[in-house]
C-alpha cells in the first residue's frame, strides 16, 4: 500500500481515537510515527525525533510554569476580580472582552500565539470563576488572536505578506490581508457567542435569579509584595515579547526562575501544576504529523480535495482544503507557505480566479480551526483551563468544532470573497 496513504490513515486513527476514547492521543502518535516512519518509509530515528516542536514544548512549559506560579501566589485571582471589573457586572460582557484584548495583542507585534499564551491564563481562570463555560472561552480568546493574526505588524502578517510578495501578487498589507481576516474571524466569534451560550450568560447567572455572581461583585484585595512581583514579571513578558521579540517560552522560564528565587512564588507547586499531558499531547501529534508531511500524506489530501476546484468556487474550496490540514498542521508554517505558493499555477489551471480573494480564503480557512486542540492555541487553552474542568470533555469538543470549522471557513469565505467580494 502507498506509504502516503498509510501515514495519511495514521492520522486519521488518532484523530478518531482522540475523540472517543479517553487516552492521551500524543503517546500514541509517537508510536505510529516511530512504526510508519522507521519501519515503513525507512527513515532514521535522528530524523523522526527531528520531528518533535520543542519550541512549542518550551512555550507551554515556559508560560504555564510561570502563570503556574501566579495562580499559585493569588496574582491571577486577584487580577481576574480587577480585569472582571471592565465588564461592569455582566458576565455576558466577559467573553467579549476577552476577544478584544487578544485582538489588539496579536496586531500590536507579538501575534497570535503569544496573545494566547498571555491572555489565556486570565480567561480562562475567570471563567472559571465566573461560571463561564471554557469552550466559550476558548472560542472568543482563539478567535480574537487570530483576528489580530494578520497585522503588518504579527509574524503571521509579515509572513503572508512576504509569501505574496514572492508570487508577484500585490496586495494591501492593511486593507487585503489584515481586514479580511479580521471581519472574517469577528463574523465568526460573534456567530460562536450567540450559539454555545453568550446569551445566556445576560438571563441568567449561577448565583441565583436576581443577584449577581459574586465573582463579579467582591472587591479585590490590595496587592502583596509577592503579588506585585508577579505582576511585574508579567509585564516584563509582555514587553519583551511585544518590543524587544524575546523568545516567550525561555523568557516566561527565567522569570519564573526570579520569582522562585526571590521567594515570590513556591516553585514545586507551580511546577506541580504544568500539564504535562497536554505538552505531551499536542507534541506527540506534531512529530505524527511531520510524518505525514515527510511521506506525502499532506500533498495526497491536499490534491484529492484541489480537484473539485473551478473559477468560481476556489476560494471557498481552497479555504476548506486549507482549513482541513491546518486543523493537524502548522498555519503558518505549512499551509500558508504551500498553499500561497501554488495561486498562480492553480488559476492558470482553472483559467481565471482572482488571486487577492484565494489569498484571503486561504488565510481564514487556514486559521479559523486554530481553536482546535491539536493547534497552539487551542492547547494553550486545555493547559491553562480551570481545575474543575474536565479536560478530556474539552479537547473533544474543542476538536469536533476545530474540524467543522474547515466547513465553515469555506461557507465564510465563499460569502465574503465571492458573493460580497
Amino acid at each position: 500500500m502507498n506509504i502516503a496513504l498509510l501515514s495519511l490513515l495514521g492520522l486519521c486513527l488518532v484523530i478518531i481515537v482522540s475523540a472517543v476514547l479517553r487516552l492521551n492521543v500524543g503517546i500514541l502518535a509517537i508510536s505510529l510515527a516511530w512504526v510508519i516512519g522507521y519501519y515503513l518509509a525507512g527513515m532514521k530515528v535522528s530524523a523522526i525525533v527531528a520531528g518533535f516542536p520543542i519550541g512549542l514544548a518550551t512555550m507551554l512549559f515556559g508560560v504555564t510554569f510561570l502563570f503556574g506560579q501566579a495562580q499559585q501566589n493569588g496574582t491571577l485571582g486577584n487580577l481576574a476580580g480587577r480585569a472582571i471589573g471592565l465588564a461592569g457586572g455582566h458576565r455576558g460582557l466577559i467573553p467579549l472582552l476577552f476577544f478584544i484584548l487578544p485582538l489588539i495583542l496579536a496586531s500590536i507585534g507579538p501575534g497570535n500565539i503569544a496573545a494566547v499564551a498571555l491572555i489565556a491564563p486570565l480567561a480562562m481562570a475567570i471563567a472559571g470563576r465566573t461560571g463561564i463555560s471554557a469552550f466559550l472561552m476558548t472560542l472568543m480568546v482563539a478567535n480574537g488572536a487570530n483576528a489580530g493574526a494578520f497585522s503588518p505588524f504579527a509574524p503571521t502578517g509579515i509572513i503572508a505578506n512576504q509569501l505574496i510578495a514572492r508570487q508577484s501578487i500585490t496586495m494591501d498589507p492593511w486593507t487585503q490581508v489584515y481586514l479580511p481576516s479580521l471581519l472574517a474571524q469577528s463574523f465568526i466569534a460573534l456567530f460562536g457567542y450567540l450559539i454555545f451560550g453568550g446569551l445566556r450568560l445576560w438571563r441568567a447567572n449561577p448565583a441565583g435569579p436576581t443577584s449577581p455572581p459574586t465573582a463579579l461583585t467582591k472587591r479585590p484585595a490590595r496587592l502583596t509584595i509577592a503579588q506585585w512581583a508577579t505582576v511585574g514579571a508579567i509585564a516584563a513578558l509582555i514587553a519583551g515579547v511585544a518590543l524587544f521579540k524575546a523568545d516567550l517560552g525561555f523568557l516566561a522560564i527565567t522569570l519564573a526562575l526570579l520569582l522562585a528565587m526571590v521567594g515570590a512564588a513556591d516553585q514545586e507547586a507551580a511546577f506541580k501544576a504544568v500539564p504535562w499531558d497536554t505538552i505531551i499531547m499536542v507534541c506527540g501529534v506534531s512529530v505524527l504529523v511531520a510524518i505525514v508531511e515527510q511521506t506525502g500524506g499532506l500533498a495526497l489530501f491536499t490534491a484529492l480535495l484541489a480537484r473539485v476546484s473551478t473559477a468560481q468556487n476556489v476560494p471557498g474550496v481552497i479555504a476548506f482544503v486549507a482549513g482541513a490540514v491546518s486543523a493537524y498542521s502548522s498555519s503558518s508554517g505549512v499551509v500558508m507557505p504551500t498553499f500561497i505558493a501554488m495561486v498562480p499555477s492553480l488559476i492558470t489551471t482553472l483559467g481565471g480566479g482572482d488571486p487577492v480573494a484565494i489569498i484571503s480564503a486561504i488565510n481564514v480557512g487556514s486559521h479559523v480551526v486554530d481553536v482546535s486542540p491539536l493547534s497552539t492555541l487551542g492547547a494553550m487553552c486545555i493547559a491553562n483551563a480551570a481545575a474543575h474542568e474536565d479536560r478530556n470533555r474539552l479537547f473533544q469538543r474543542l476538536l469536533i468544532y476545530g474540524l467543522a470549522m474547515a466547513v465553515v471557513g469555506a461557507l465564510v469565505a465563499y460569502l465574503f470573497f465571492v458573493i460580497l467580494w
